[in-house]
């Protein structure tokens, strides 16, 4: 197995977790999603450590459910910083797995990862509608915390908050996100 290959199925291991085939039949969102997987995630706020810990995680969790030696995930897998799409899936999966899971409902991971895509402002970049300068400007505005007071713009929108979310951690911003809902 080479790296290319490794990559090349991860990144499609990554994308079948949040694109159900019963919604997205006719659009493609691969020219999104590969540009997301190239950018690295960085933070300010030092406890969004963790989401890129649990971005890292989720390469080893590939190799898992795969069947790969972790010695072949930290060759050719874990040799590049977090990116926003494994930290954005990562995420997904933390916030179905930890907190909303209902075996009632199903699997939603694919749901809360494209909530926060459309939060962000880039839901109707499809393949065809792609433009990099305009994804580029959006995750530069997350990633700078450049967004409104509220959250809108960034990864969730807070209506009524009383904190700034630009001055929170990604986990309380999707908790307080959550909270509206329940």
């Amino acid at each position: 197995m080479t790296r290319s290959e490794l990559n090349n199925k991860y990144f499609k291991w990554m994308c079948q977790l949040v694109l159900d085939r019963r919604y997205f039949k006719s659009l493609s969102y691969r020219k999104l999603l590969r540009f997301l997987n190239r950018v690295e995630f960085s933070y300010t706020i030092p406890m969004d450590g963790n989401r890129e810990g649990d971005g890292i995680d989720l390469r080893y969790r590939f190799g898992y459910e795969n069947s790969y030696e972790n010695s072949e995930i930290a060759t050719y897998l874990d040799n590049r910083p977090c990116s926003v799409l494994e930290m954005m899936i990562a995420l997904a999966i933390r916030c179905e797995e930890h907190i909303m899971d209902d075996p009632d409902i199903g699997n939603r991971t694919g749901q809360w990862f494209w909530n926060m895509i459309v939060n962000l402002g880039l839901g109707s970049m499809t393949d065809t509608k792609f433009d990099e300068d305009y994804a580029n400007e959006v995750i530069e505005r997350f990633l700078n915390r450049r967004y409104a007071r509220n959250g809108e713009g960034g990864l969730f929108t807070v209506e009524h908050c009383s904190r700034d979310l630009r001055t929170v951690e990604i986990w309380y911003q999707m908790c307080w996100y959550l909270d509206q809902f329940v």
